[in-house]
């Protein structure tokens, strides 16, 4: 049994993980920045990395607490390399190379996006009770398309298996991106209209929570025209700004300020404080990003001959985007994957179980004490490669 202990650290939350095989949990712990940036309606980069600083020895000691294990028995450190703040990034890896080096383990560098991936698969091989089977994750076929969707990211993913040498029956999955946002991410565009109608931090829970007692209907907007790109590129920041257009023509500046003012003294009773206006535009806001979303995926599964569909990341635990997924890909009798809520948002554990893979092909960083050492985190580090494929 291959015992992996995951760092996660690209944003606001500080997380460690032990994970066995790539496919049962055995610790996963996350400390949450949130309330440290919600007075700010944003992450503040400084203030999450001095965050990561105070959060990390104690976040990894009470993952090995909860484990029951002591830190010799880890077989491998897995650490986020990128992308994310390089302030946030510079914590975990830190930290990360200085265990592997005083452990002597080997260190294992995870992009991000593959994690939120890997969280599916991880959690397929949990509700099957059983170890790694042949297949990256039991009953799901590839190839697949994913979509990545964060307040950070927002991109389209054409996934491939291909075997392990060293481990006949074991594979690792290839990755070719063929869609992405050219400018928000659906989730940053999500934060941004909460903030600006003073709905508070982080925007997408409380929007998904609000637009449940609005008409998705009630306001129309354009969708995005691309001119460059492929078919399964994103655009968000137009219909970000319709929102703050709409809020100016219907003259809601008042209630936000009360909002805001009400919000700020202390009183969270948000949707107490929101007019039916207010309401009917966060759930047609929703339903407009939801459906591009869902719209550009699916084409992209469709022109790809694609056998199962993934979507992980923050907006996925959205649950206007959970249902209307499902609901068009069981139309097309096509088998569709989401994570959990818990393993929706960043964690460590979809770290560790993304880094088995690597631990079985020995994909290995140098450690600091051999010759030839560099290993760096890397805010706009790729995943596989960049494709354009038209429909």
């Amino acid at each position: 049994m291959a015992l992996i202990l995951g760092i996660e650290s690209s944003c606001d939350e500080t997380a460690a993980a032990i994970v066995a095989d790539g496919a049962r949990i055995l610790a996963n712990v996350v400390s949450s920045q949130v309330d440290l940036h919600a007075k700010y309606g944003g992450v503040v980069p400084e203030l999450a990395s001095r965050a990561h600083l105070e959060k990390i020895v104690p976040v990894v000691r009470e993952t090995f607490e909860r484990a029951g294990l002591r830190y010799a028995d880890v077989d491998a450190i897995a650490v986020t390399q990128g992308p994310g703040l390089i302030g946030s990034l510079l914590v975990g890896l830190t930290y990360a190379k200085a265990m592997a080096w005083a452990l002597a383990k080997p260190l294992i560098g995870v992009q991000h996006l593959e994690g939120h991936i890997h969280a599916i698969l991880l959690e397929q091989r949990q509700k099957n009770g059983q170890a790694p089977p042949p297949k990256a994750g039991p009953g799901i076929e590839f190839p697949a398309v994913a979509l990545i969707v964060s307040g950070g990211h927002t991109v389209l993913y054409f996934v491939e298996q291909e075997p392990i040498s060293a481990h006949p029956g074991q594979f690792r999955l290839r990755y070719r991106r063929i869609g992405e946002t050219q400018d928000d991410a659906a989730g940053e565009a999500f934060d941004k209209v909460g903030k600006h109608l003073a709905l508070g931090y982080p925007g997408g829970p409380v929007i998904d929570r609000l637009a449940r007692a609005g008409n998705p209907d009630a306001v129309v907007f354009t969708r995005p025209q691309l001119k460059h790109g492929t078919p399964y590129d994103f655009s968000f920041s137009g219909i970000k700004t319709a929102v703050v257009r709409y809020a100016e023509r219907e003259q809601m500046a008042e209630e936000i300020a009360a909002r805001e003012e009400r919000r700020l003294a202390g009183n969270a009773d948000v949707a107490a404080l929101c007019s039916q206006k207010t309401l009917d535009l966060v759930a047609s806001f929703q339903k407009a990003v939801v459906e591009d979303l869902t719209e550009r995926t699916l084409a992209a599964a469709d022109d790809h001959a694609a056998r199962s569909v993934f979507v992980s990341g923050g907006v996925a635990a959205n649950s206007l985007l959970r249902k209307i997924v499902q609901e068009e890909c069981a139309g097309r009798g096509l088998p569709v994957y989401f994570p959990s809520v818990a393993l929706s948002t960043d964690n460590a554990a979809m770290i560790a179980a993304a880094a088995y893979p690597k631990f079985l092909a020995g994909d290995f960083v140098t450690l600091p004490s051999e010759p030839g050492f560099q290993f760096n985190a890397d805010p706009s580090l790729p995943l596989g490669t960049s494709v354009s494929l038209g429909r």
